[in-house]
Protein backbone atom coordinates (compact mmCIF):
# COMPACT_ATOMS: atom_id res chain seq x y z
CA UNK A 1 0.00 0.00 0.00
CA UNK A 2 1.22 3.49 -0.86
CA UNK A 3 0.84 6.36 1.57
CA UNK A 4 -2.75 7.63 1.58
CA UNK A 5 -1.69 11.26 2.05
CA UNK A 6 0.26 11.71 -1.20
CA UNK A 7 -0.31 14.95 -3.10
CA UNK A 8 -2.84 14.84 -5.98
CA UNK A 9 0.00 15.36 -8.46
CA UNK A 10 2.12 12.50 -7.05
CA UNK A 11 2.77 9.43 -9.19
CA UNK A 12 0.92 6.31 -7.99
CA UNK A 13 1.94 2.73 -8.69
CA UNK A 14 -1.64 1.78 -9.51
CA UNK A 15 -1.64 4.39 -12.29
CA UNK A 16 1.64 3.21 -13.82
CA UNK A 17 1.79 2.49 -17.54
CA UNK A 18 3.25 -0.85 -16.51
CA UNK A 19 6.19 -2.96 -17.58
CA UNK A 20 7.26 -3.99 -21.06
CA UNK A 21 6.91 -7.70 -20.22
CA UNK A 22 4.12 -9.30 -18.21
CA UNK A 23 5.25 -11.02 -15.01
CA UNK A 24 3.62 -13.01 -12.20
CA UNK A 25 4.90 -11.62 -8.87
CA UNK A 26 5.37 -13.55 -5.64
CA UNK A 27 4.52 -10.72 -3.24
CA UNK A 28 2.50 -7.52 -2.98
CA UNK A 29 5.19 -4.84 -3.16
CA UNK A 30 4.20 -1.67 -4.97
CA UNK A 31 5.46 -1.36 -8.55
CA UNK A 32 7.99 1.37 -7.72
CA UNK A 33 9.34 -0.35 -4.61
CA UNK A 34 9.92 -3.44 -6.77
CA UNK A 35 11.85 -1.25 -9.25
CA UNK A 36 14.01 0.09 -6.42
CA UNK A 37 14.79 -3.41 -5.17
CA UNK A 38 15.70 -4.65 -8.67
CA UNK A 39 18.09 -1.73 -9.10
CA UNK A 40 19.79 -2.39 -5.77
CA UNK A 41 20.37 -6.05 -6.65
CA UNK A 42 21.66 -5.53 -10.20
CA UNK A 43 25.33 -5.90 -11.16
CA UNK A 44 25.67 -2.35 -12.50
CA UNK A 45 24.68 -0.94 -9.10
CA UNK A 46 27.32 -3.00 -7.28
CA UNK A 47 30.00 -1.86 -9.71
CA UNK A 48 29.39 1.76 -8.65
CA UNK A 49 31.41 0.97 -5.50
CA UNK A 50 34.61 1.13 -7.55
CA UNK A 51 33.74 3.91 -9.97
CA UNK A 52 35.13 7.42 -9.58
CA UNK A 53 33.18 10.40 -8.33
CA UNK A 54 36.11 12.88 -8.38
CA UNK A 55 38.99 10.90 -6.86
CA UNK A 56 40.05 7.59 -8.40
CA UNK A 57 39.58 4.57 -6.15
CA UNK A 58 43.28 4.00 -5.43
CA UNK A 59 43.76 7.58 -4.20
CA UNK A 60 42.17 6.84 -0.83
CA UNK A 61 39.41 4.99 0.98
CA UNK A 62 37.74 8.13 2.36
CA UNK A 63 36.57 9.74 -0.87
CA UNK A 64 33.15 9.36 -2.41
CA UNK A 65 32.52 6.77 -5.09
CA UNK A 66 29.57 6.57 -7.47
CA UNK A 67 27.93 4.18 -5.01
CA UNK A 68 28.22 6.37 -1.93
CA UNK A 69 27.20 9.36 -4.03
CA UNK A 70 24.07 7.51 -5.23
CA UNK A 71 23.15 6.68 -1.64
CA UNK A 72 23.57 10.32 -0.64
CA UNK A 73 21.41 11.48 -3.56
CA UNK A 74 18.74 8.96 -2.54
CA UNK A 75 18.75 10.27 1.04
CA UNK A 76 18.41 13.89 -0.08
CA UNK A 77 15.80 13.09 -2.73
CA UNK A 78 13.67 11.12 -0.26
CA UNK A 79 13.75 14.06 2.14
CA UNK A 80 12.50 16.42 -0.57
CA UNK A 81 9.82 13.95 -1.72
CA UNK A 82 8.56 13.40 1.82
CA UNK A 83 8.05 17.12 2.39
CA UNK A 84 6.32 17.54 -0.96
CA UNK A 85 4.12 14.46 -0.36
CA UNK A 86 5.44 12.73 -3.47
CA UNK A 87 6.09 9.01 -4.04
CA UNK A 88 9.27 8.18 -2.14
CA UNK A 89 9.59 4.69 -3.65
CA UNK A 90 9.77 6.08 -7.19
CA UNK A 91 12.15 8.84 -6.10
CA UNK A 92 14.45 6.35 -4.38
CA UNK A 93 14.47 4.04 -7.41
CA UNK A 94 15.43 6.93 -9.68
CA UNK A 95 18.10 8.26 -7.32
CA UNK A 96 19.76 4.86 -7.00
CA UNK A 97 19.64 4.34 -10.79
CA UNK A 98 20.70 7.80 -11.94
CA UNK A 99 24.42 6.94 -12.28
CA UNK A 100 24.21 3.29 -13.40
CA UNK A 101 25.53 4.21 -16.84
CA UNK A 102 28.58 6.12 -15.69
CA UNK A 103 31.95 5.02 -16.99
CA UNK A 104 35.08 4.33 -14.96
CA UNK A 105 36.98 7.50 -14.00
CA UNK A 106 33.92 9.77 -13.83
CA UNK A 107 33.13 12.43 -16.42
CA UNK A 108 36.59 12.11 -17.93
CA UNK A 109 35.75 8.55 -18.92
CA UNK A 110 32.43 9.67 -20.38
CA UNK A 111 34.16 12.29 -22.53
CA UNK A 112 36.64 9.70 -23.83
CA UNK A 113 33.94 7.19 -24.77
CA UNK A 114 31.79 9.85 -26.41
CA UNK A 115 34.75 10.84 -28.58
CA UNK A 116 35.56 7.25 -29.46
CA UNK A 117 31.92 6.54 -30.36
CA UNK A 118 31.48 9.45 -32.75
CA UNK A 119 29.94 8.00 -35.89
CA UNK A 120 28.42 5.14 -33.90
CA UNK A 121 25.80 6.98 -31.85
CA UNK A 122 28.08 8.66 -29.30
CA UNK A 123 27.95 8.02 -25.58
CA UNK A 124 26.02 9.73 -22.79
CA UNK A 125 25.62 8.26 -19.32
CA UNK A 126 21.84 8.73 -18.97
CA UNK A 127 21.29 6.89 -22.24
CA UNK A 128 23.66 4.19 -21.00
CA UNK A 129 21.73 3.90 -17.72
CA UNK A 130 18.56 3.27 -19.73
CA UNK A 131 20.42 0.78 -21.91
CA UNK A 132 21.56 -1.12 -18.82
CA UNK A 133 18.08 -1.51 -17.34
CA UNK A 134 16.48 -2.31 -20.71
CA UNK A 135 19.08 -4.56 -22.37
CA UNK A 136 22.37 -5.26 -20.61
CA UNK A 137 21.33 -6.70 -17.24
CA UNK A 138 20.55 -10.40 -17.64
CA UNK A 139 18.89 -11.70 -14.48
CA UNK A 140 15.35 -12.81 -15.30
CA UNK A 141 13.87 -15.60 -17.46
CA UNK A 142 12.12 -14.51 -20.63
CA UNK A 143 13.54 -11.03 -21.15
CA UNK A 144 16.65 -8.86 -21.05
CA UNK A 145 17.04 -5.98 -18.66
CA UNK A 146 15.26 -5.38 -15.37
CA UNK A 147 11.74 -4.88 -16.81
CA UNK A 148 11.20 -1.72 -14.79
CA UNK A 149 8.01 0.33 -14.96
CA UNK A 150 7.62 2.90 -17.70
CA UNK A 151 7.77 5.75 -15.17
CA UNK A 152 11.11 4.62 -13.75
CA UNK A 153 12.59 4.20 -17.21
CA UNK A 154 11.27 7.61 -18.22
CA UNK A 155 12.81 9.19 -15.14
CA UNK A 156 16.19 7.60 -15.88
CA UNK A 157 16.42 9.04 -19.40
CA UNK A 158 15.02 12.41 -18.28
CA UNK A 159 17.39 12.80 -15.34
CA UNK A 160 18.47 16.20 -16.66
CA UNK A 161 17.40 18.65 -19.35
CA UNK A 162 20.51 17.85 -21.39
CA UNK A 163 19.07 14.73 -23.04
CA UNK A 164 18.37 15.32 -26.71
CA UNK A 165 15.02 14.52 -28.32
CA UNK A 166 16.76 13.06 -31.38
CA UNK A 167 17.94 9.70 -30.05
CA UNK A 168 15.71 6.83 -31.23
CA UNK A 169 15.83 5.02 -27.88
CA UNK A 170 14.21 8.07 -26.24
CA UNK A 171 11.16 8.30 -28.51
CA UNK A 172 9.08 5.94 -26.35
CA UNK A 173 9.31 8.35 -23.41
CA UNK A 174 7.83 11.56 -24.91
CA UNK A 175 11.25 13.22 -24.72
CA UNK A 176 10.05 16.80 -25.01
CA UNK A 177 7.44 16.41 -22.24
CA UNK A 178 8.38 17.07 -18.59
CA UNK A 179 8.65 13.92 -16.46
CA UNK A 180 6.92 13.27 -13.15
CA UNK A 181 7.75 15.51 -10.19
CA UNK A 182 9.48 12.51 -8.63
CA UNK A 183 11.86 12.41 -11.59
CA UNK A 184 12.37 16.17 -11.49
CA UNK A 185 13.63 15.91 -7.89
CA UNK A 186 16.72 13.92 -8.90
CA UNK A 187 18.57 16.73 -10.69
CA UNK A 188 18.61 19.22 -7.75
CA UNK A 189 19.20 16.38 -5.27
CA UNK A 190 22.20 15.31 -7.37
CA UNK A 191 23.59 18.86 -7.33
CA UNK A 192 23.09 19.24 -3.58
CA UNK A 193 24.92 15.96 -2.96
CA UNK A 194 27.92 16.38 -5.23
CA UNK A 195 28.51 20.09 -4.55
CA UNK A 196 28.63 19.68 -0.80
CA UNK A 197 30.42 16.37 -0.67
CA UNK A 198 32.97 17.41 -3.27
CA UNK A 199 33.78 20.26 -0.87
CA UNK A 200 34.32 17.69 1.88
CA UNK A 201 36.52 15.48 -0.32
CA UNK A 202 38.39 18.46 -1.78
CA UNK A 203 39.22 19.82 1.66
CA UNK A 204 40.28 16.38 2.91
CA UNK A 205 42.57 15.96 -0.13
CA UNK A 206 44.05 19.45 0.32
CA UNK A 207 43.05 20.51 -3.21
CA UNK A 208 40.97 23.40 -1.85
CA UNK A 209 41.25 25.33 1.42
CA UNK A 210 38.83 26.99 3.82
CA UNK A 211 40.34 30.39 3.00
CA UNK A 212 39.64 29.86 -0.71
CA UNK A 213 36.06 28.84 0.03
CA UNK A 214 35.36 32.18 1.72
CA UNK A 215 34.90 33.77 -1.72
CA UNK A 216 31.78 31.61 -2.22
CA UNK A 217 28.90 33.62 -0.64
CA UNK A 218 26.63 30.71 0.31
CA UNK A 219 29.51 28.83 1.95
CA UNK A 220 30.87 31.90 3.78
CA UNK A 221 27.41 32.78 5.09
CA UNK A 222 26.69 29.25 6.31
CA UNK A 223 30.18 28.87 7.82
CA UNK A 224 29.55 32.08 9.81
CA UNK A 225 26.13 30.84 10.98
CA UNK A 226 27.72 27.67 12.36
CA UNK A 227 30.44 29.70 14.11
CA UNK A 228 27.79 31.80 15.86
CA UNK A 229 25.75 28.76 16.85
CA UNK A 230 28.72 26.70 18.07
CA UNK A 231 31.48 29.08 19.23
CA UNK A 232 34.82 27.40 19.82
CA UNK A 233 33.99 24.34 17.70
CA UNK A 234 37.07 22.55 16.34
CA UNK A 235 37.73 22.98 12.62
CA UNK A 236 36.82 19.46 11.47
CA UNK A 237 33.41 19.55 13.19
CA UNK A 238 32.89 23.11 12.00
CA UNK A 239 33.31 21.96 8.41
CA UNK A 240 30.98 18.96 8.85
CA UNK A 241 28.31 21.13 10.47
CA UNK A 242 28.63 23.73 7.72
CA UNK A 243 28.10 21.07 5.05
CA UNK A 244 25.16 19.59 6.96
CA UNK A 245 23.57 23.01 7.46
CA UNK A 246 24.08 23.93 3.83
CA UNK A 247 22.47 20.69 2.64
CA UNK A 248 19.47 21.40 4.87
CA UNK A 249 19.25 24.97 3.58
CA UNK A 250 19.28 23.83 -0.06
CA UNK A 251 16.69 21.11 0.55
CA UNK A 252 14.39 23.61 2.27
CA UNK A 253 14.77 26.00 -0.65
CA UNK A 254 13.85 23.33 -3.23
CA UNK A 255 10.77 22.37 -1.21
CA UNK A 256 9.65 25.98 -0.73
CA UNK A 257 10.31 27.02 -4.34
CA UNK A 258 8.61 23.93 -5.77
CA UNK A 259 5.55 24.34 -3.55
CA UNK A 260 5.19 27.96 -4.66
CA UNK A 261 5.57 27.06 -8.35
CA UNK A 262 3.00 24.28 -8.03
CA UNK A 263 0.53 26.63 -6.36
CA UNK A 264 1.09 29.50 -8.79
CA UNK A 265 0.87 27.09 -11.75
CA UNK A 266 -2.38 25.60 -10.42
CA UNK A 267 -0.86 22.11 -10.50
CA UNK A 268 -3.53 19.67 -9.33
CA UNK A 269 -2.68 16.45 -11.12
CA UNK A 270 0.09 14.56 -12.90
CA UNK A 271 -1.52 15.64 -16.18
CA UNK A 272 -0.96 19.27 -15.14
CA UNK A 273 2.71 18.50 -14.50
CA UNK A 274 3.14 16.99 -17.96
CA UNK A 275 1.25 19.79 -19.73
CA UNK A 276 3.85 22.39 -18.78
CA UNK A 277 6.82 23.32 -20.95
CA UNK A 278 9.18 23.79 -17.99
CA UNK A 279 10.07 21.88 -14.86
CA UNK A 280 8.42 22.66 -11.54
CA UNK A 281 11.01 21.27 -9.11
CA UNK A 282 13.81 23.80 -8.80
CA UNK A 283 15.78 26.13 -6.55
CA UNK A 284 14.58 29.68 -6.03
CA UNK A 285 16.26 32.25 -8.29
CA UNK A 286 18.38 33.56 -5.41
CA UNK A 287 19.66 30.16 -4.30
CA UNK A 288 20.10 29.02 -7.91
CA UNK A 289 22.52 31.92 -8.47
CA UNK A 290 24.41 31.22 -5.24
CA UNK A 291 24.59 27.54 -6.17
CA UNK A 292 25.92 28.50 -9.60
CA UNK A 293 28.75 30.44 -7.95
CA UNK A 294 29.59 27.40 -5.79
CA UNK A 295 29.66 25.14 -8.87
CA UNK A 296 31.87 27.65 -10.69
CA UNK A 297 34.32 27.66 -7.78
CA UNK A 298 34.49 23.86 -7.67
CA UNK A 299 34.98 23.63 -11.41
CA UNK A 300 37.90 26.05 -11.34
CA UNK A 301 39.58 25.07 -8.07
CA UNK A 302 38.81 21.34 -7.73
CA UNK A 303 37.78 19.71 -11.01
CA UNK A 304 40.58 21.51 -12.88
CA UNK A 305 43.18 21.13 -10.15
CA UNK A 306 46.48 20.11 -11.70
CA UNK A 307 46.43 16.71 -9.98
CA UNK A 308 42.92 16.00 -11.24
CA UNK A 309 44.05 17.08 -14.71
CA UNK A 310 47.02 14.71 -14.56
CA UNK A 311 44.65 11.83 -13.84
CA UNK A 312 42.41 12.96 -16.70
CA UNK A 313 45.35 12.63 -19.11
CA UNK A 314 46.05 9.12 -17.81
CA UNK A 315 42.37 8.21 -18.21
CA UNK A 316 42.39 9.39 -21.82
CA UNK A 317 45.28 7.05 -22.61
CA UNK A 318 44.04 4.06 -20.59
CA UNK A 319 40.48 3.95 -21.96
CA UNK A 320 41.44 4.88 -25.52
CA UNK A 321 44.02 2.13 -25.74
CA UNK A 322 41.73 -0.52 -24.21
CA UNK A 323 38.86 0.48 -26.52
CA UNK A 324 41.00 0.54 -29.66
CA UNK A 325 42.67 -2.77 -28.81
CA UNK A 326 39.31 -4.50 -28.35
CA UNK A 327 38.03 -3.01 -31.60
CA UNK A 328 41.14 -3.92 -33.56
CA UNK A 329 41.47 -7.41 -32.05
CA UNK A 330 38.02 -8.71 -31.02
CA UNK A 331 39.56 -12.08 -30.11
CA UNK A 332 40.73 -10.38 -26.89
CA UNK A 333 37.12 -10.51 -25.72
CA UNK A 334 35.37 -13.52 -24.16
CA UNK A 335 33.15 -15.53 -26.54
CA UNK A 336 29.88 -14.32 -24.99
CA UNK A 337 30.63 -10.77 -26.12
CA UNK A 338 31.19 -11.92 -29.71
CA UNK A 339 27.60 -13.16 -29.90
CA UNK A 340 26.39 -9.63 -29.20
CA UNK A 341 28.19 -8.10 -32.20
CA UNK A 342 25.39 -9.03 -34.62
CA UNK A 343 22.74 -7.59 -32.31
CA UNK A 344 24.29 -4.27 -31.31
CA UNK A 345 27.33 -3.81 -33.56
CA UNK A 346 30.96 -4.31 -32.60
CA UNK A 347 31.58 -0.68 -31.60
CA UNK A 348 28.56 -0.53 -29.27
CA UNK A 349 29.43 -3.85 -27.65
CA UNK A 350 33.00 -2.70 -26.99
CA UNK A 351 31.61 0.56 -25.61
CA UNK A 352 29.27 -1.35 -23.28
CA UNK A 353 32.17 -3.45 -22.03
CA UNK A 354 34.47 -0.49 -21.36
CA UNK A 355 31.70 1.65 -19.83
CA UNK A 356 30.85 -1.15 -17.42
CA UNK A 357 34.38 -1.43 -16.08
CA UNK A 358 35.26 -0.21 -12.62
CA UNK A 359 38.32 2.00 -12.17
CA UNK A 360 40.24 -0.93 -10.72
CA UNK A 361 39.27 -3.33 -13.50
CA UNK A 362 40.23 -0.81 -16.21
CA UNK A 363 43.63 -0.22 -14.60
CA UNK A 364 44.24 -3.97 -14.30
CA UNK A 365 43.14 -4.58 -17.89
CA UNK A 366 45.46 -1.87 -19.15
CA UNK A 367 48.37 -3.55 -17.36
CA UNK A 368 47.45 -6.98 -18.76
CA UNK A 369 47.30 -5.61 -22.31
CA UNK A 370 50.38 -3.41 -22.34
CA UNK A 371 52.83 -4.40 -19.60
CA UNK A 372 54.83 -7.42 -20.86
CA UNK A 373 55.53 -8.96 -17.47
CA UNK A 374 51.95 -8.62 -16.18
CA UNK A 375 50.08 -11.97 -16.13
CA UNK A 376 47.23 -12.04 -18.67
Amino acid sequence: MERPDLAPYATLSKQSRGRRYSEAFRDARTAFSRDRDRIIHCAAFRRLEYKTQVFVNHEGDYYRTRLTHSLEVAQIARGIARRLLLNEDLVEALALAHDLGHTPFGHSGEEVLNRLMQGYGGFEHNRQSLRIVEHLEERYPGFKGLNLTWETREGIIKHSDSNSCIYPEVEEYSPCTPPTLEAQIIDPADEIAYNNHDIDDGLKAGYITLNELQVVPIWAETFSEVAQKYPGLDQARHVYQTISTLIGKLIADVVSSTSQRATMGNIRSLADVRSRKDRIVSFSDTIAEQNRLLKSFLKKRLYRHHKVERMRVKVERILSMIFESYLRTPSLLPEEWHRKFEIYGKERVVCDLVAGMTDRYALDEYKKLYEPYEPV
